[in-house]
């Protein structure tokens, strides 16, 4: 069995055949999915393919390139969905993005009071962390002085080891996507082969990033265990043993309901 720890499906890539790439991800042995979300008016059309697909959880946020999004009733708006439905597993995503903007302090003002509802939630979180580690680090570590930072997984991981181990002590998962089989990756993959076999999950991020040799097509949750073979390849370890890890740990982290793992 496999987790795809993070996915967007209610995007307009899969409106024509998504019937197929659940049969699909089925067939790859994927048990169970994480279903981001990017801005709250994504939550009515996950919710509902939710109640079509059984294996699904997923999680309500505001992605920070989103940050315009956040209104003065968002954080109410979240805090109800997540109540309203035991499939919320999660906040997120959430977090900050320097790569494709530099308004820091306005991601920061929406990246704040999500963390806060995790913790008054008790949900994990899950981070988009983009060109943006070390003030994503002193956010975690003032938080987690305050007694105020929640658990989570740092998505699609793409910084270095260093970096990785910062986070690692902070408490949080680390998550390999399609970038991993990337030729050039070549910090991602020394993180795949460093991080302890309890704290790394494996992700698809869909319809972004397919893997290689699929780079530059429309990914799906499939793909999640070409990921999962990647990282075993460059652990070193067997693909069941890889499988059975991340998707323990994602189980944990998520508290997903998954017998025997």
């Amino acid at each position: 069995m496999l987790v795809d720890s993070h996915c967007h499906l209610v995007f307009r890539q899969f409106d024509d055949d998504l019937t197929a790439v659940v049969a699909r991800w089925r067939e790859a042995g994927v048990g169970a999915l994480v279903h981001a979300c990017v801005e709250p008016s994504e939550i009515p059309a996950i919710r509902e393919l939710a109640d079509h697909v059984p294996e699904l959880r997923y999680a309500v946020g505001v992605h920070p390139l989103d940050w315009r999004k956040w209104e003065s009733g968002t954080a109410s708006l979240l805090r109800e969905a997540a109540r309203a439905d035991a499939r919320v597993v999660a906040v997120g995503e959430l977090g900050l993005d320097l790569f494709r903007q530099h308004n820091l302090e306005e991601q920061l003002a929406v990246l704040e009071p999500q963390l806060d509802l995790a913790c008054e939630l008790g949900l994990p979180v899950i981070v988009h962390c983009r060109d943006a580690a070390p003030p994503m680090l002193e956010v975690f570590r003032r938080r987690q002085g305050e007694g105020r930072c929640p658990s989570g997984v740092m998505h699609c991981w793409g910084g270095t080891p260093e970096e990785m181990k910062a986070f690692l002590e902070l408490g949080f998962h680390i998550s390999f996507s399609g970038t991993v089989t990337f030729p050039k990756a070549e910090a991602i993959q020394s993180c795949a082969r460093q991080v302890p076999e309890d704290r790394y999950l494996v992700e698809t991020d869909c319809p972004f990033l397919a893997p290689a040799p699929r780079r530059g097509k429309r990914n799906e949750p499939a793909n999640v265990a070409v990921v999962a073979a990647k990282v075993a390849e460059l652990r070193g370890e067997p693909l069941e043993h890889v499988a059975r890890a991340s998707t323990r740990n994602a189980s944990k982290l998520f508290n997903l309901p998954l017998q025997g793992v």
